[in-house]
């Protein structure tokens, strides 16, 4: 018998069965790929671009909640998500309208999920034993489902998964970072308790102890609890920025403390601050493990305020802590030089404040946030413009949609109301995205 052939006659000689091995193989994939492919697509034209939409049969959904959507017209490629969860009363529209996330979206490029309650109670399970378990049902499965979602859906970057809550909200913050920490990379809660500090096991969904205050545990007996709803995972645990107002009567002030016990021992961080400041009057930061803006632990304190806490600017603070406020991992440009002229038009106790900003260097600026201190006694009633975060102190006015961009050589106008006790004087130096300006 002859040798087997080799080299190109031998290849031919296999090639028919070959190449119907290969074609079947690749029909297969079509089949299964394709619908695949075809279900992703149709999902994305079934959500408008720039409105708030209702999405269903998102997947497992024990407890019936909807699930409403925000995709920004400027999404961007492998987008981060944002899971904004609502207070009790309240419901996913509400907190879409009632908050700056999907206005910063568009300036960003994220997508935001705003989960929303259809029991009565229009709050949010986080007392449950299965709602504090990983898989265990409620609430976490539905909101988790919809996160998978989206990340089918619109190829979402899962290392830039984060969650944020107001009241109830902030609670089911505690709980998604404690059942899923291989899912969010961090959370923020306005007004919360600890994880796990709301725990009943009659049914109920309301913890007297809990709100009033009275529940301590030592770090290790917190940092327990979030560990054990899911006590297989040994990775990363996310980062926590926590906010609370002194004079809560609702979730009492003492729950604060023992949040900030719960996540420093949960993220393996000292009880000690790295650092401590007052970005703005009345308020005390302190970073846990760190000094930066995503610092492990970052507790803002709101001396005097209640529990209904959020204002305009808050959101701008949660998404520096994220890490969402450029539009992608390389940061952005240096700032421009600037030039701002401030005037006054005072009366006996109320004032309005023009500002021009002007743009001096050679490269456009696309979004910003100009720094000022008020003189004492000024609060910030009103504005034009931009937005002005917080009202006395040391201000932010960051910009509004139509007048993001400022062109090299160009100007924008911008003004505030405030009430004043006797000095009506403008502030009298400015920054630009961080960079001093020139006054005059």
């Amino acid at each position: 018998m002859p040798p087997t052939p080799h080299g190109a006659a031998g290849r031919l000689r296999t090639t028919p069965a070959a190449l119907l091995t290969v074609l079947l193989a690749l029909l297969t994939s079509a089949l299964l790929t394709a619908p695949a492919a075809s279900a992703r697509t149709d999902a994305r034209r079934a959500v408008p671009s720039a409105t708030l939409t209702e999405v269903t049969g998102f997947g497992a959904n024990p407890s019936n909640l909807q699930m409403y959507l925000y995709v920004p017209a400027s999404v961007t490629a492998h987008p981060a998500v944002v899971v904004a969860v609502h207070y009790c009363t309240g419901s996913g529209p509400a907190m879409y309208s009632g908050t700056e996330f999907a206005s910063l979206a568009d300036r960003y490029g994220y997508i935001v999920i705003y989960p929303s309650v259809t029991r009565s109670s229009k709050c949010f399970d986080v007392s449950s034993p299965q709602a504090l378990h990983r898989g265990g049902g409620s609430d976490p499965v539905g909101i988790k489902s919809m996160v998978d979602w989206v990340v089918r859906t619109y190829g979402a970057d899962t290392s830039r998964i984060f969650a944020t809550g107001i009241s109830s909200g902030a609670m089911m913050t505690n709980v998604l970072l404690g059942d899923y920490p291989d899912v969010f990379a961090a959370g923020a809660a306005f007004s919360g308790v600890p994880f796990g500090c709301f725990a009943t096991t009659d049914g109920s969904e309301w913890n007297t102890a809990c709100a009033n205050g009275t529940v301590t545990h030592t770090p290790q007996e917190w940092g327990d609890l979030v560990r054990g709803a899911d006590p297989g995972y040994s990775g990363p645990r996310p980062r926590m920025q926590l906010w609370h107002g002194t004079a809560d009567t609702t979730l009492h002030y003492p729950n604060f403390g023992e949040e900030i016990k719960q996540w420093t021992n949960v993220l393996g961080v000292g009880q000690t601050p790295a650092a401590t400041d007052s970005p703005a009057s009345g308020w005390t930061r302190t970073r846990y493990g760190g000094t930066g803006d995503r610092a492990p632990v970052e507790a803002i304190s709101l001396q005097g305020v209640g529990h209904n806490l959020y204002t305009n600017g808050m959101a701008a603070r949660v998404l520096t802590f994220f890490g969402l406020d450029s539009t992608g991992p390389t940061p952005p440009p240096p700032p421009a030089a600037c030039k701002v002229r401030a005037t006054t038009n005072a009366w006996n106790t109320g004032l309005t404040a023009g500002l021009t900003i002007t743009n001096t260097s050679a490269t456009a600026v696309d979004g910003w946030h100009l720094g000022f201190t008020l003189p004492a006694g000024q609060t910030v009633t009103g504005g034009w413009g931009a937005t002005y975060s917080p009202s006395s102190g040391t201000v932010t006015a960051t910009n509004v949609s139509y007048d993001a961009t400022i062109a090299p050589g160009a100007s924008v106008s911008i003004g505030y109301q405030a009430s004043h006790t006797g000095n009506s004087a403008p502030p009298t130096a400015f920054t630009l995205n961080g960079t001093a300006c020139t006054t005059g």
